[in-house]
């Protein structure tokens, strides 16, 4: 992944979220349940940090993710 590459998506994707996001924040970013959300963390294939009681989750990791699945899916 180029660094090019990803400050071009940094810019167009989710540019209504802000840069560190909650749980639900990343349910709605990528339709997804609230269950899989903390799976995807506890997995390691999303960065998250635990403040407190709540995970917050860096928006360039959301986007790396899913730049990654686009790469996996072009190379099947």
């Amino acid at each position: 992944m180029k660094k090019e590459e990803l400050q071009e998506r940094y810019s167009m994707l989710f540019s209504q979220y802000p840069d560190i996001i909650n749980i639900s924040q990343l349910q709605k970013m990528l339709g997804i349940s609230r269950h899989l959300a903390y799976d995807l963390i506890n997995q390691g294939r999303l960065t998250g940090i635990k403040i407190g009681n709540a995970f917050k989750v860096p928006k360039i990791s959301v986007i790396r993710y899913i730049m990654e699945q686009e790469a996996n899916s072009h190379d099947c």
